[in-house]
């Protein structure tokens, strides 16, 4: 992996709330006609942690990112996100709310028609004070970071799958968005090319510390970035000293039957005693 850019944790440090946490999911509900997706969950993403959601099909993982955005809102409860009230924001607070959050689509969701440069440009675009020059350090600046600057004036489709979701981390991090949001980042991918993204997910983490909700399928992924950190010198990732955690706070969120049945750390995890819990992670 290329190295990263020198600018660092403190570009995710300057929202007024610095106190209090990020995301806050206050006895949250929602249902769709009969059917309850949660049912009065609460939990709290801190200042820099990234926290990885788990749950089966249909447990309401990435009904939590579109709630978070403001996408929907809840039948009941509070959502504080970076210091404010989600459910009771109009839609052009909410707008402007949304430009301090970046967002992993699952199916990476570029435009066919764009190239590369301007899929990840598309958001500096809409700002009226960001200038051209500028706007084209920047884009050069993600796609570095994502090892793809080569791909400029490529389109979607001449990129394998792996490439279409490395742009799309360029894209969702070109503003330096105080929250990353990423909607199962390697589902569909082959092995080897979840690893790669695994290992750009943990580069961004260790290196911005921008806190981050990440919805995945696969336990894999999180315990390999419960497990392991950004080296600057070799630019790879790798593995933490037995018993230690990383700089960057890493927890697990396991949702069943609409409620939250765990919320902690890897090591909390894997002395966890709940029977469901046990056979979901062996």
């Amino acid at each position: 992996m290329s190295a990263p850019p020198t600018t660092t944790a403190e570009l995710a440090q300057n929202t007024q709330d610095a106190i209090g946490p990020i995301i806050a999911f206050d006895n949250v509900s929602i249902a769709f006609e009969d059917n309850t997706v949660l049912d009065g969950i609460s939990f709290q993403l801190p200042r820099g942690e990234t926290k990885a959601i788990f749950g089966v099909a249909g447990s309401g993982k990435s009904t939590i990112l579109k709630l978070t955005l403001g996408l929907i809102k809840p039948d009941g409860g509070r959502i504080r996100v970076l210091g404010e009230d989600v459910t009771q924001m109009p839609e052009d607070d909410l707008f402007e709310l949304r430009r301090k959050i970046g967002m992993v689509f699952q199916e990476s969701a570029l435009f066919d028609s764009l190239t590369v440069r301007d899929n990840v440009a598309f958001r500096l675009m809409e700002e009226a004070k960001i200038t051209e020059e500028e706007i084209e350090r920047r884009v050069v600046e993600a796609l570095s970071f994502v090892e793809l600057e080569h791909t400029l004036n490529m389109l979607p489709s001449e990129l394998s799958g792996g490439m279409r979701r490395r742009v799309a981390i360029a894209r969702a991090i070109i503003a330096q968005p105080e929250i990353l949001l990423y909607d199962s980042p390697t589902g569909g991918l082959d092995p080897v090319t979840s690893t790669t993204i695994v290992e750009l997910i943990i580069k961004q983490r260790d290196v911005y510390k921008t806190s981050s909700l990440l919805v995945t399928h696969r336990l894999q992924d999180a315990f390999i970035m419960a497990t392991h950190s950004f080296d600057r010198k070799t630019n790879h990732m790798r593995p933490l000293p037995r018993g230690e955690r990383g700089e960057v706070p890493m927890t697990f969120l396991i949702l069943r039957d609409g409620k939250v049945i765990f919320d902690g750390d890897a090591q909390e995890l894997a002395q966890s005693r709940d029977e469901y819990i046990r056979e979901y992670i062996s």
